[in-house]
């Protein structure tokens, strides 16, 4: 299915041939490339999901194995009183010793219901917190499938123009702009085209009041020019200089409130295409938005 997905994705600008220029045709091998990726991060998920029930289901075997065992054990310890009680009435004589017997049997005997109890109870408990785990991982997967949904319908316009793209990372949406959309070369001024991209995703993003945005700001390898060097001394305070004016934007002209956003710089050390060629640096170039809960650190990937 997955191949098949990536067929048609790639195929798509072939038929439409002239009528699609090459930067479009860039962002559909891109967005094809994410979608992929998110189809594998699903599926791991889902494989996490059936380790997890396979190990509760494990204990649960062990757990019914020794109940069996148990059971067992009670069951000689009933037939060992009778005997005993049969035994203590043919011999009167020794009617003490018998009742010792059948005092520590009985014992015995409350001994192992309480056991078998509590195994009963642990059983109980294990079957619950499976129950519960499986609900909650598949609560988990569709909000992040519904958040996902909403940011790309929303944002569907600023996504065929190659504005931004969206994707999934390990559970984690991610917001990514390239910074010729925002930035003038060198600059931290958002430009006008980047403000109204960046208005649209803000608009979107106040429907998800429980999330944290994580803004991080990513360049090439490119060393600073020497009429910038005095102001950004390398690519680390450039990095993080875009990550602050996008967070200002969202704040001050968006009305993101501040507790919500984080403002990163990561220069050139997490790149997400090679530096070699031109392409890939303005790949690298980015202003990355990553949804995380709330109050939970979190970082850029």
């Amino acid at each position: 299915m997955k191949s098949l997905l990536i067929i048609l994705l790639l195929g798509l600008p072939l038929v439409l041939g002239a009528c699609v220029s090459k930067n479009t045709y860039q962002q559909k091998v891109n967005e094809a490339d994410l979608l992929t990726h998110d189809v594998t991060d699903l599926s791991a998920t889902v494989s996490e999901l059936r380790q997890d029930k396979k190990n509760l289901q494990d204990d649960l075997s062990n757990l019914n194995a020794r109940l069996v065992d148990i059971l067992r054990q009670n069951s000689k310890l009933q037939r060992d009183l009778l005997a005993a009680q049969a035994t203590e009435e043919r011999q009167e004589g020794n009617l003490t010793i018998h009742q010792q017997q059948i005092a520590a049997l009985s014992e015995q005997l409350a001994d192992m219901q309480q056991t078998n109890d509590q195994l009963l109870t642990t059983i109980e408990d294990l079957n619950r917190a499976l129950e519960k785990e499986k609900i909650a991982r598949e609560a988990r997967l569709a909000k992040v499938k519904n958040t996902y949904n909403q940011l790309v319908g929303a944002l569907e316009a600023e996504i065929e123009r190659g504005e931004l793209t969206i994707s999934n990372l390990e559970g984690q949406l991610s917001v990514n702009l390239l910074n010729n959309i925002l930035f003038d070369s060198g600059k931290t001024a958002i430009k006008p085209v980047g403000q109204k991209v960046l208005k649209s995703l803000g608009d979107v993003l106040n429907k998800f009041p429980d999330k944290a945005l994580q803004i991080a700001g990513h360049t090439d390898n490119v060393k600073i020019s020497s009429r910038l060097i005095e102001r950004y001394p390398s690519n680390w305070e450039l990095s993080t200089a875009r990550a602050t004016s996008v967070v200002h934007f969202l704040q001050d002209k968006v009305g993101l409130k501040g507790e919500r956003l984080i403002a990163a710089g990561y220069s050139e050390y997490q790149p997400v295409a090679s530096n070699k060629e031109a392409a890939g640096r303005a790949q690298n170039r980015r202003i990355q938005i990553l949804l995380v809960p709330l109050g939970t650190p979190s970082t850029a990937e």
